[in-house]
């Protein structure tokens, strides 16, 4: 095995442990609506879950370890790419702030401050920043 095998063999457990993290959340009321749903088909595409390992991580979110982030920073580095995937197009209509918010909770944010840091994440989402922009300003927002 190669060395560029290994790492995107990594990186691709890496997004199963994601994607069955987020799946987690949205079964967290027991069932998947059919909004979520297609929130979770675009997002196992961009992803790059394959539809026999979206079925698996569908039927058991378990199989997979949730890979989370460590440090403050790779939380908002995975809030970025989760607010610009549920903001691209408003695809979620009302229950994008909802979902938004119960992947910031699964993210590591506190519930006294996820509302704050959603509502500041989709802002910056808005204004279409870049990640480093994003970073910044989310690691600034109090100061």
């Amino acid at each position: 095995m190669s060395i560029s095998d290994l790492f995107n063999n990594e990186f691709k457990q890496r997004n199963k442990g994601h994607f069955s993290a987020i799946v987690r959340v949205a079964l967290a009321d027991g069932k998947i609506d059919p909004e979520e749903q297609s929130f979770l088909d675009r997002l196992a595409r961009n992803l790059d879950i394959s539809e026999t390992e979206y079925e698996e991580i569908l039927e058991n979110p378990l199989k997979y370890p949730v890979n989370p982030p460590y440090s403050g920073t790779q939380r908002i580095e995975r809030l970025y790419d989760l607010a610009r995937m549920v903001h691209i197009d408003h695809h979620l209509g009302d229950k994008q702030v909802s979902m938004l918010r119960r992947l910031g909770l699964a993210l590591g944010f506190t519930p006294e401050n996820a509302n704050y840091i959603v509502d500041k994440a989709l802002s910056l989402t808005d204004k279409k920043v870049d990640l480093d922009t994003f970073i910044y300003e989310m690691e600034h927002m109090n100061k």
